[in-house]
């Protein structure tokens, strides 16, 4: 069977869905590979570079459409390219198939499979086919990039001889993908970073990458992130306000703002309204990644760049993949090549399309001349934490009888521990002719035993380490024997006490040296 790209007739985009090292990949997997002259020229890939790859390459993108067993493409068809397909032809692509009906009854008309692949299901084992993640990394990061372009200053503070530079302040609305990678960029910059998101588990993401976590004084329970494709869920109205009170208050001292709220196949909310755009300081900086779906600022012109009358450029381009095409097209092939890996497992060049798989049920939008849109939900959800059960909290008689119960098991044991030493001692001792020196001797290791069993039970885990080395060198007082014998007239016996000496010297020093070394290790300075 063979895969094909052909060249992305959509104005302005520069990607390509097959790059050479994709091509040489999905080869492996026992695919020929095809590509329509030119397709990659926007990207940095040559003919020249494919047929080094050994890649077919093709005068035209019917020849395209025609050769090619599997087509692989970036934006949405067009309904020239969806005449194009034929019965049993399996298409890869982009295919917003939430508002794309007409497109979905073509496809079926014609017998073809299509994979969306924006419906990729957010789940765990399907992160390597996630083009909408791969797409918004770069969109996040190309937007603090358009942002520095736009912005007259520098994002790191500086103290030179012309002067002290303070640093920029921006703000990025939403920790998805693309706002972590806009705060990755802009901390990296050195930039002072501040982001919000309505998800407060992601605090600690933010605060990881370098950046100050904006907090709501307001709680609300949020949906599961299961339910809705791993994306926020709408907030309240009483949320909305908190929300829009803090950025009011933020508006005036931030720099550089951009904005990431957006949900496949909805309005995309308003979040930077233009009260707050007109107390921006003039020459500060919106990036509006949200554009496509009338942007999350007031003000925002799709595929344009405005300058308010106060100075604020608002930048609403929506193509910020398409700007950085050599970087997107690897990443996007490389999700085409994992969704090709899944649908050939034997690696024998064929597809077998399993409706009984999460990620390629998830995906396809039509298949054997049926509409398979909307998907069932996944088997498996795994993009939200499983909510904690609650503990409840024992009351002060619950706690006291615990405390009893405990107090009276270790008395049970200890008292145990005694009775059955007591009779090991006095069945020692009812032994015929056993010399009353040995029992003293006997009596004194029976109790040493019980209790240093009993002090280092008490002792913490974390401590035992320490407290055995410093048990070795207390117990190295044998090293007073050693001295008073070390003057002996026999010189064996002064050879052995002199070993002696330096082999408990050893355990002495070392055992408090140890025990230093592991107590350091529990101090926080």
């Amino acid at each position: 069977m063979k895969i094909g790209a052909p060249k992305e007739i959509m104005e302005g985009e520069n990607r390509v869905a097959m790059t050479p090292a994709s091509a040489r990949d999905l080869q492996k997997l026992g695919y020929d590979c095809v590509i329509e002259t030119k397709a990659g020229v926007a990207a940095g890939f040559s003919d020249a570079d494919y047929k080094e790859a050994g890649v077919e390459v093709v005068k035209t993108g019917a020849a395209l459409w025609k050769a090619a067993d599997i087509v692989a493409k970036v934006r949405i068809p067009t309904e020239t390219e969806l005449k194009r397909m034929r019965e049993g032809q399996t298409l890869i692509s982009f295919f917003a198939p939430s508002e794309n009906d007409a497109g979905l009854e073509l496809a079926r008309s014609k017998g073809a499979s299509v994979i969306a692949m924006e419906m990729v299901p957010r789940i765990s084992r399907a992160q390597k086919m996630d083009a909408l993640s791969s797409m918004a990394n770069v969109a996040g990061y190309r937007a603090v990039m358009e942002a520095g372009n736009n912005y007259g200053r520098f994002f790191a503070g500086q103290i030179t001889a012309a002067g002290k530079v303070p640093p920029a302040k921006v703000l990025v609305v939403g920790a998805g993908v693309a706002g972590l990678a806009a705060i990755g960029a802009s901390t990296s910059l050195g930039a002072v970073t501040h982001a919000f998101d309505v998800r407060p588990e992601v605090a600690e993401q933010v605060e990881s990458m370098g950046a100050e976590f904006v907090y709501l004084d307001f709680e609300e329970e949020q949906q599961d992130g299961a339910a809705t494709g791993g994306y926020a869920s709408v907030s309240s109205p009483e949320f909305r306000e908190a929300q829009l009170a803090k950025f009011r208050e933020l508006a005036p001292e931030v720099d550089i703002v951009i904005t990431t709220a957006l949900i496949p196949g909805r309005e995309a909310p308003k979040l930077w309204l233009e009260d707050m755009v007109k107390a921006m300081k003039p020459g500060s900086v919106i990036v509006d990644l949200a554009a496509e779906r009338g942007g999350n600022v007031e003000g925002t012109v799709a595929d344009e760049k405005v300058v308010t009358d106060n100075g604020v450029t608002i930048i609403g381009y929506t193509d910020f993949p398409s700007r950085m095409a050599t970087q997107s097209s690897n990443l996007y092939a490389t999700n085409i090549r994992h969704m090709m890996t899944d649908l050939t497992p034997g690696k024998d060049g064929q597809v077998v399309h399993d409706m009984e798989d999460d990620v390629i049920r998830g995906a396809t939008v039509t298949h054997g001349g049926e509409i398979t849109y909307p998907p069932p939900p996944p088997k498996v959800q795994a993009i939200a934490a499983q909510k904690k059960p609650e503990v409840k909290e024992p009351t002060a008689e619950e706690k006291r009888a615990a405390e009893v119960a405990a107090f009276k098991a270790q008395t049970r044991t200890q008292v145990t521990l005694l009775a059955a030493g007591a009779a090991l001692i006095l069945g020692v001792g009812l032994i015929p002719g056993m010399p009353a020196s040995f029992m003293q001797h006997f009596i004194v290791f029976v109790l040493a035993v019980f209790v240093g069993f009993q002090v280092i039970w008490g002792v913490a885990h974390s401590l035992h380490t320490p407290l055995m080395a410093v048990t070795n060198a207390i117990s190295s007082i044998i090293i007073l024997g050693a001295l008073i014998q070390v003057g002996s007239s026999n010189w064996l016996i002064t050879i052995l006490a002199a070993l002696g000496i330096f082999m408990a010297a050893v355990n002495i020093f070392g055992g408090f040296l140890v025990t230093r070394r592991m107590l350091a290790m529990f101090q926080k300075s």
